[in-house]
């Protein structure tokens, strides 16, 4: 079973942080929330998220994929923790997945991951100047090598699919797609 990290910050877009981790565990996929400290999350609309664990304790293990879900200032808190920075370099470089979604992709972008990469995001939230190396697109989703991203809220669900199909297979995803009663 594949498995996935998820660092949640206070100020994350909660439907994207909700709809990720819901589609992927429908989809089969062993999801791990983690808070960056030990706090319960209050997301960008007031939603308040309980974190599985805390970053600190999942620091040294191995995962499959680290997802990270935008918003405000969630995806500012993710960009300036140096545990994530590292471990998203370290996991990179072991060869594994890493997606983020809206904000977020700033937070891949400075930790050096979209270099030489086509990437989408949110509008405004990553200026060619924080990413001179990326290819920038508006696209709703984009699958450049190991890294996914996403533009936002709205493409959240077309995104999750995506990672599924990635982490699993289509079968899986068109599965979980078919579930939610969407046109596929």
């Amino acid at each position: 079973m594949p498995k996935v990290l998820v660092p949640l910050a206070q100020g994350c877009e909660e439907l994207e942080a909700v709809t990720i981790i819901d589609l992927l565990r429908r989809g089969g996929i062993e999801v791990i929330t983690a808070a960056l400290d030990h706090q319960p999350v209050t997301a960008s609309r007031g939603t308040v998220l309980l974190a599985d664990t805390t970053l600190d304790q999942v620091l040294d293990e191995t995962f499959d994929m680290i997802v990270l879900p935008g918003g405000l200032p969630g995806a500012d808190h993710l960009a300036q923790d140096e545990r994530l920075r590292a471990l998203l370099q370290r996991h990179a470089e072991s060869g594994h997945w890493t997606a983020a979604i809206c904000a977020a992709p700033k937070v891949l972008a400075r930790a050096g991951l979209l270099d030489g990469r086509t990437a989408t995001h949110y509008p405004g939230a990553l200026a060619p100047s924080d990413a001179p190396q990326a290819r920038l697109t508006t696209a709703p989703v984009v699958v450049d090598e190991r890294v996914v991203t996403g533009r936002g809220p709205g493409s959240a669900m077309d995104f999750a699919l995506q990672l599924i199909e990635l982490l699993q297979d289509r079968d899986c995803r068109e599965g979980v797609e078919r579930d939610l009663m969407r046109d596929a």
